[in-house]
């Protein structure tokens, strides 16, 4: 299966060992829990996929590698008590908690999350004197001693033999007590979490020209060559920080990342030719619906892959524009709410507006430390929360200076400051609607017959901040568009099932 698809298996497990009887007792017992194994090829996303799922479930999350745990670390390093047994004294063997185990009782503390998952990876690359206590924890989730508390379920994941030679074979009594997922590579599934995380767009359109540079992993007699997800996406990463500062990028920088050469220089000539086409078309001006003829002429005449390219910077750049919204309508959300309470607490008699607001800032900063700590917020929600603190420190700062001469007066100051960035919100939001439509203009004049419009459709399809833009503020030429296709992939399904009966009848 695919990495999307194994999240959901993943998640819909979680929910069902979350799920608690009328007595508050979790309804399969934690002995009873299989542990999920996810084994998948290094790279794919497999740790990436269990914060998203903490962020999503809203519980914590602890992550180990267990490759470089010995047996005294994992379980814990023993001492003597002196104990009494039928009235007679012993020296009795006992062990400090294990390192993994308090971890979880040390986010459990720091945060106030109660519940969790523990995450360990490489779990079957484990080091041989603590492989055979691997087997009572996966059944009883204990480690020396110590047991897994109450409501942390616990997900390990591993990688197949042929790409680590420190791979342990798992016998039947262990594979018997796991709950396991295999997940593959798959492009146009990552393409979804490429979207939510911003990559590079030159990045996207490269491997949409060739899918089969998305995952590749070789032996040669150089040693391994490999390109993994990971490395796309942190290649992605670094792209956009060295454009942001005016930094070379090249085939050095590329290989470091792409650890394939052919496929590191292939795509280090391609961004260099993805910057002519940046510099040819002028991308603001055709968002703006005001591109000249000139470009319009280049881009009919351009070839696929060039178009390809084209559509890749336009979706970039609109996408930013949509993102913006979606987080800016985030925060007005949590600011409503905010506002809301103050307005409640300053009925009461001695509220201070200002303080009012002192003590929301320290709750939503304490909620975003908390959400950071234990990996239940998600990065964007983590930054719409900086921003609410933002906005929270700005309207202090302004009652501070106005000093308004009753509460009442107070509250009509911050609920001013409120409507006015609603207001902003909105022209934002009407001006990322034009820039949408003016893409879909611009297609429909420069490639009226051609698969651009198809491609255009499915991408912003499964774009995420595009499909919740769309479904909040809507755009009639993303609907026309996508009703035309529809009509027309029918009629292309009618057309193949007479084609398949003519057959039939020859």
């Amino acid at each position: 299966m695919n990495i999307k698809q194994a999240k959901n298996q993943i998640q819909n497990a979680m929910t069902a060992y979350f799920t608690k009887d009328p007595f508050g007792n979790y309804v399969i017992p934690i002995e009873q829990q299989r542990p999920v194994f996810l084994m998948g090829p290094p790279g794919i996303g497999k740790t990436a996929i269990m914060e998203q799922i903490a962020a999503d479930l809203g519980v914590g999350l602890v992550s180990y590698s267990m490759t470089h745990h010995t047996r005294q670390s994992a379980l814990g390093l023993p001492f003597i008590v002196r104990k009494t047994y039928g009235g007679k004294e012993y020296d009795v063997s006992e062990y400090t908690m294990s390192e993994i185990i308090a971890s979880v009782y040390d986010l459990m503390e720091d945060t106030g999350v109660k519940e969790g998952i523990l995450f360990l990876d490489e779990i079957n690359c484990v080091s041989e004197t603590l492989a055979p206590s691997m087997l009572q924890f996966l059944q009883y989730k204990i480690f020396g001693r110590h047991k897994v508390p109450e409501g942390w379920i616990v997900v390990t994941a591993g990688n197949p033999p042929e790409y680590n030679n420190s791979v342990r074979e798992f016998d039947i009594v262990t594979w018997d007590r796991l709950k396991r997922v295999d997940v593959e590579p798959d492009f146009d599934t990552w393409k979804e979490y490429a979207y939510s995380r911003s990559v590079h767009p030159a990045v996207m359109t490269y491997l949409e020209i060739k899918k089969a540079d998305f995952y590749q992993v070789e032996t040669t007699v150089d040693g391994k060559r490999f390109v993994t997800a990971r490395g796309w996406s942190d290649l992605s990463d670094m792209m956009r920080l060295y454009e942001q500062h005016g930094l070379t990028i090249d085939e050095n920088l590329v290989g470091q990342y792409l650890q394939n050469r052919k496929i590191a220089k292939d795509f280090a000539v391609y961004y260099d030719l993805f910057n002519k086409y940046r510099s040819d078309y002028q991308v603001d001006k055709i968002l703006a619906g005001k591109a000249d003829e000139s470009i319009k002429d280049h881009a009919r005449k351009a070839k696929f892959d060039e178009r390809l390219s084209l559509l890749g910077l336009l979706l970039d750049a609109v996408t930013e524009y949509l993102r913006s919204v979606c987080a800016e309508e985030s925060v007005q959300t949590l600011l409503m709410d905010v506002l809301r309470t103050v307005r409640t607490e300053l009925a009461k008699p001695g509220a201070e507006t200002a303080k009012l607001l002192e003590k929301q800032i320290k709750e939503q900063r304490a909620a975003l430390s908390s959400g950071r700590r234990a990996s239940s917020m998600s990065r964007e929600n983590q930054a719409v929360r900086e921003a609410l603190c933002a906005i929270l420190e700005d309207q202090r700062a302004m009652i501070l200076k106005e000093r308004p001469a009753n509460n009442q007066a107070a509250f009509a100051l911050l609920k001013g400051d409120f409507d006015r960035r609603l207001a902003e919100m909105r022209g934002s939001a009407g001006e990322a609607g034009k820039k949408l439509s003016n893409l879909f203009l611009f297609c429909r004049e420069v490639f009226p017959d051609g698969q651009e419009l198809l491609i255009l459709v499915t991408e912003l399809t499964i774009n995420p901040h595009c499909a919740r833009f769309v479904g909040r503020y809507g755009c009639k030429e993303y609907f026309a568009c996508n009703k035309e296709l529809l009509f027309y992939e029918r009629q292309l399904e009618i057309i193949q099932k007479m084609e398949d009966v003519n057959w039939e009848l020859d």
